[in-house]
């Protein structure tokens, strides 16, 4: 089955219309932010203050990109273990936040959060940096700028090829994987 090709921003009848496992190609616009930058998210969120960077409807990829080779936007950019970020993900999911990428299963709150708002995690290939990075079009700090490789960027993606890790009703590839691999280890069909 082809790739779905979608457009972030991801708008809620798309999001609606994924299933963990679906093979997605996506382009558009996500932003970078990894532990640092979320938990300085989360406290001007619970301190009332207003976003650095409005993040409503976005796509968030748990990642830091390295610095850029001459005539690249950026240099490599892979997933970042996303369990590391659920402690922060609820909060910002409430907020508005749509859809995340990373890499690895995430815990219970977190998967009650992506229900409960409609959201959509995609998982991206870990160890592939370099392609990763192919799809970048373009590359721009808009907060935290002292926190360097974990600053948040906006990037603009090409086709960067993910897979539904979880979706909106509750689906969760990771989990499937591991019963479907019990099964057949079991002798099931």
């Amino acid at each position: 089955m082809a790739p779905i090709r979608i457009t972030a921003p991801i708008d809620r009848e798309t999001l609606r219309s994924l299933h963990a496992g679906d093979q997605v190609l996506l382009s558009g616009t996500v932003y970078t932010a990894r532990d640092a930058a979320h938990a300085r998210l989360c406290t001007a969120l619970a301190e009332g203050r207003p976003l650095p960077v409005d993040l409503r409807e976005q796509t968030v990829f748990y990642a830091g990109p390295t610095p850029p080779p001459p005539g690249k936007p950026t240099g490599a950019i892979g997933p970042t273990t996303s369990v590391r970020m659920d402690a922060y993900t609820p909060q910002l999911l409430r907020y508005g936040v749509n859809a995340l990428i990373g890499k690895g299963g995430r815990t219970q709150p977190v998967m009650a959060a992506l229900i409960e708002n409609d959201a959509v995690y995609f998982a991206a290939i870990g160890g592939c940096a370099a392609y990763m990075a192919a799809c970048v079009e373009s590359c721009d700090v808009v907060a935290y700028e002292d926190l360097g490789t974990e600053s948040i960027k906006r990037l603009t993606v090409k086709d960067m090829p993910l897979t539904v890790a979880a979706d909106c009703y509750g689906g969760d590839a990771y989990a499937d994987g591991m019963n479907a691999y019990a099964d057949m280890m079991n002798g099931e069909e």
